[in-house]
């Protein structure tokens, strides 16, 4: 793997070029959940192993699932995996491949949800599980905002720092596509 350039950057849902500073969108979200190594890594516009088994099984079932949907809606720096409109309100849908991460996968839909509003567009959220067929209704809450505002914060203080931070054994290492910058 080696460190993206500075040039327009639009892996995940981090956009933008690495020199402007940290623009967070939902991958972003998500690995803050998981691993402040990650945030740091992809902060720098350090992309992931792209030959991940587990990267390339979430997108063949983000690509393969809900083929009638409209996919990789992009917002500002967020691609939602689904938009639609249920009657007036629209909705927005990420696919996972499993619930394992369900707190991240949650943070993550919270956040597009807060970008709309940020905007004045009031939607709905859910978390499709394809493999598990299963579906989680999502909706943003006061409390919800709150902890997204305190995530931003954790997130620039981690972008912000000149080394990474130490590494930390969680239950997503020996997943992770992230693996080699920590226990190579």
């Amino acid at each position: 793997m080696e460190p993206s350039s500075d040039k327009e950057h639009t892996k995940g849902n981090f956009t933008g070029s690495c020199s402007e500073g940290v623009r967070i969108g939902g991958t972003l979200v998500w690995y803050a959940s998981v691993c402040r190594r990650q945030v740091w890594l992809m902060a720098r516009c350090i992309d992931p192993d792209e030959r991940n088994e587990l990267l390339i099984l979430g997108r063949l079932v983000d690509e393969s699932s809900y083929s009638r949907e409209k996919h990789g809606i992009v917002f500002g720096n967020n691609r939602f995996d689904i938009a639609r409109k249920d009657g007036e309100t629209l909705v927005i849908s990420e696919v996972k491949k499993s619930s394992h991460a369900a707190k991240a996968s949650r943070l993550q839909l919270l956040h597009y949800l807060y970008e709309l509003k940020k905007e004045g567009i009031d939607a709905k959220g859910e978390l499709l599980f394809p493999e598990e067929r299963r579906k989680e209704p999502i909706c943003l809450s006061d409390e919800a905002m709150l902890e997204l505002d305190a995530l931003y914060a954790a997130i620039r203080n981690v972008a912000g720092c000149a080394l990474p931070p130490e590494p930390e054994r969680t239950v997503y290492c020996k997943t992770c596509a992230y693996s080699e910058f920590c226990w190579s």
